[in-house]
């Protein structure tokens, strides 16, 4: 705090010797000592008071900060994912019930009077591929089979094993 050596307290002490004298010295030393223990207690009062305000914020920060976890906590132990679902699915199954109960009933029994189903129940198309034109579709007849009737794949040409030549057929060369 302050800058004092050993060359500055003994200048003080002198100017003390000289101005009080060797008779009073003894007792202001004593009176000055106890005076510095009166602001040491004060100053460590104060300091242990300022610290006791920390502690006392830091716990209230910690309060709030337990609070919320026990809240949280209380949330959490209220969860219930079934009924959740249940609500899900009534709401669902209700939503069917009045589109069930929203549309008109459709007569199929006659075959002339009969009312064309709505887009929304039709299947949609399904659009043809044409045929490539190397493939010639053949109809079977009632006595044959199918697969018979099925266009034979073609065969590869053969290799010789002893040739370079894929197209030489195994003969030599």
């Amino acid at each position: 705090m302050f800058d004092i050596g050993w060359g500055e307290l003994l200048v003080i002490g002198v100017v003390a010797l000289v101005e009080i004298g060797p008779k009073e010295l003894p007792t202001v030393l004593r009176t000055l000592g106890q005076w510095m223990g009166k602001l040491r207690r004060m100053a460590s009062e104060f300091q242990g008071q300022f610290q006791e305000a920390l502690r006392e914020a830091e716990m209230s920060d910690l309060k709030k900060q337990v609070d919320e976890m026990a809240s949280q906590a209380k949330s959490y132990a209220n969860f219930d994912p079934v009924s959740d679902v249940r609500k899900d699915l009534e709401s669902t199954q209700h939503e069917i019930e009045t589109a069930i109960a929203a549309k008109p009933p459709t007569d199929t029994s006659s075959g002339a009077g009969a009312q064309a189903p709505s887009p929304e129940l039709q299947s949609p198309e399904v659009p043809t591929l044409p045929a490539p034109a190397s493939a010639e579709p053949v109809a079977p007849s009632a006595g044959m089979d199918v697969a018979a009737s099925a266009p034979a794949p073609a065969e590869p040409p053969a290799v010789d094993a002893g040739s370079d030549r894929p197209d030489a057929g195994g003969k030599p060369a």
